[in-house]
């Protein structure tokens, strides 16, 4: 998949989580409608909206939404950094078998993942 689009319920604390946290890089943005944030360049690899969901709560369980969208990162270092990032937030991640789960600001889950080559 070349890119997710993510309903949230802002845009400067999604910018913030993306960009701030995680070390993606705000590519666009517009107004505090859309942000589209990315790695190494790419046009974008996430894309977050408002434009259903300014201000809303996660969908309730049940609901067709999002179950986890996975970052994957180069080598263990770099999850473990960006996961103590997190948890200097107040968020405490949740470890995976393979990965590390943390949520954005409006409770998207991300999957912190190692890319391992075979």
């Amino acid at each position: 998949m070349g890119h997710v689009h993510l309903r949230v319920a802002d845009i400067p604390s999604t910018i913030a989580f993306y960009r701030d946290v995680l070390g993606l890089a705000l590519m666009a943005a517009l107004g505090e409608q859309a942000a589209f944030l990315s790695a190494g360049g790419y046009h974008h690899h996430i894309g977050a909206n408002t434009w259903e969901s300014a201000g809303a709560r996660q969908a309730p369980p049940g609901s067709a939404t999002l179950r986890q969208a996975t970052l994957l990162l180069p080598d263990d270092a770099a999850r473990d950094r960006i996961a103590s990032a997190i948890a200097r937030t107040g968020q405490e991640p949740e470890p995976l078998d393979g990965g590390v789960l943390v949520h954005d600001p409006s409770g998207n889950p991300v999957v912190l993942q190692v890319a391992r080559t075979s």
